[in-house]
């Protein structure tokens, strides 16, 4: 009962840690990293400290079957490399207004695959927070209305889905496995699939040359990768998962916040009523029973 009452908070505390990733990869750029890079990065700090930390406290849960493999691959290259492919690909062909409003279809994706894969419930009160949360989303990115390239909008489609995958493989992998390990290997398996691609002699090089970018690695990597994902996995493991999907989405608010306080960009009126949207579907959520 005690995890239960507190899987919301791990959800929205997941939610903030990511929504401060703009603090360390908007530094990391200045230094000429490529986003898949970035990507690399943070997956090989968050799985050699994951893995760390299960091989020095509780070695035996760092052990899967070979049978299970598919959820981490899943997990690891059907999310989190795919799902940051697709998104930069949409940054690059579109405004990132519209990318960001594409990517928060990943809640009514995960939704959608809960009454299906999962057989959860979907009552009118959740109906309400997606649509408020989704809303809150497209009101804090300031949706423009400029031209759209197709191949834009396939890739933000495939970010949105790509991003709803990881609650999906994931809610099978925790029925055999614990949160630590399921998160551990999601970030072995992503950091494997993109070391060919990332050029990581230059990365090295880099780093050995400036070492406060191995720094922001670090940061980037446990403070807004492992943290938050162990806290989501946690969260996830005790709640349904559209609920913990759509209050994942502090993430933008958060990214507002630091926006208007770091990084002193203006706050529009739409992008405040986008904030109140989504705090109250937060907060509606965060106060309701599993059951909906």
């Amino acid at each position: 009962m005690k995890w239960n009452n507190m899987a919301p908070f791990c959800v929205a505390a997941a939610g903030i840690c990511w929504g401060i990733i703009g603090l360390f990869t908007r530094q990391l750029s200045l230094y000429g990293l490529s986003p898949l890079q970035i990507t690399f990065g943070r997956a090989l700090v968050t799985a050699l400290v994951l893995s760390g930390v299960l091989l020095c406290r509780c070695p035996e849960k760092l052990r899967i079957s070979l049978r299970d493999l598919w959820m981490f691959l899943g997990t690891g290259l059907g999310s989190i490399v795919f799902f940051n492919i697709c998104y930069f690909t949409a940054i690059e062909l579109m405004t990132l207004s519209v990318a960001a409003i594409l990517l928060y279809t990943a809640p009514s994706i995960v939704m959608v695959f809960s009454i299906f894969l999962f057989h959860e419930r979907f009552t009118r009160r959740k109906g309400f927070c997606l649509v408020l949360a989704f809303g809150g989303c497209v009101l804090v990115s300031g949706l423009g209305t400029g031209h759209v390239a197709a191949l834009g909008i396939l890739a933000g489609l495939g970010s949105g889905f790509g991003y709803a995958l990881y609650s999906v493989f994931s809610h099978y992998a925790l029925a055999k496995y614990e949160p630590l390990t399921v998160t551990a290997w999601t970030f072995i398996i992503a950091a494997l699939g993109l070391l060919p691609f990332c050029r990581f002699g230059m990365m090295a090089g880099l780093a050995a040359a400036v070492p406060y970018t191995a720094l922001l690695f670090a940061l980037l990597g446990i403070v807004s990768t492992a943290l938050p994902f162990v806290l989501y996995t946690v969260g996830l493991h005790h709640m349904e998962a559209g609920r913990a999907s759509i209050l994942a989405s502090v993430e933008p608010l958060t990214s507002t916040v630091v926006g208007i306080v770091i990084f002193h960009e203006a706050l529009t009126v739409s992008g405040a009523l986008g904030i109140i949207c989504i705090l109250g579907a937060v907060i509606l959520l965060s106060r309701t029973e599993a059951s909906g």
